[in-house]
């Protein structure tokens, strides 16, 4: 069994991969951000730079990109909120159990982020355009959902491989 999941580690530097490219559109993204505000809050009072009216949705947009990645990062960390006050008084079994139940709830949410926003994301989203950019389609306010959600995904997968062989490889010594 173990010669098994020695084949399936081969494939952690995809994980690493993705970890990598999600955290570096965060990253992107912030400074996106930090720039355009920068740009706005300097345009209402320096008079020769300008306040362009798209300022605010695509600083928002950009929030909302970074909010759900960000949140899919905290997966693979292992740094996602979670009820931990009870785990030192609860068999070790019982805690491991209620991980991979945590785990699987979350995978199911993923699965669901990915249906249900991109249903949204190419239906309602692309039918309407920002206010201050008319040529722009609030697709891209929607698809944060659904790219989130694969990344998840790919997080959980990864996660719950590495409980199922934690809990194979104790059985096996």
């Amino acid at each position: 069994m173990a010669s098994l999941f020695a084949k399936i580690d081969k494939i952690k530097p995809a994980y690493d991969m993705t970890y990598k490219i999600v955290m570096t559109i965060c990253k992107l993204l912030l400074i996106v951000d930090i720039l355009i505000t920068s740009m706005a809050v300097a345009g209402r009072y320096i008079p020769f730079i300008p306040d362009p009216s798209w300022s605010e949705e695509v600083v928002l947009t950009c929030m909302s990109y970074m909010a759900v990645l960000s949140a899919a990062l905290s997966i693979r960390r292992n740094a996602h909120i979670r009820m931990t006050a009870f785990d030192r008084y609860l068999p070790k079994a019982v805690v491991k159990f209620l991980d991979i139940l945590a785990d699987v709830s979350v995978l199911i949410l993923a699965v669901i982020m990915i249906v249900v926003g991109w249903k949204y994301a190419s239906g309602i989203g692309a039918k309407g355009s920002y206010v201050s950019m008319p040529n722009v389609s609030r697709f891209w306010m929607y698809f944060p959902v659904p790219l989130a959600g694969v990344a998840m995904l790919v997080f959980e997968l990864e996660a719950l491989y590495n409980h199922v062989k934690e809990i194979v490889l104790k059985e096996e010594a």
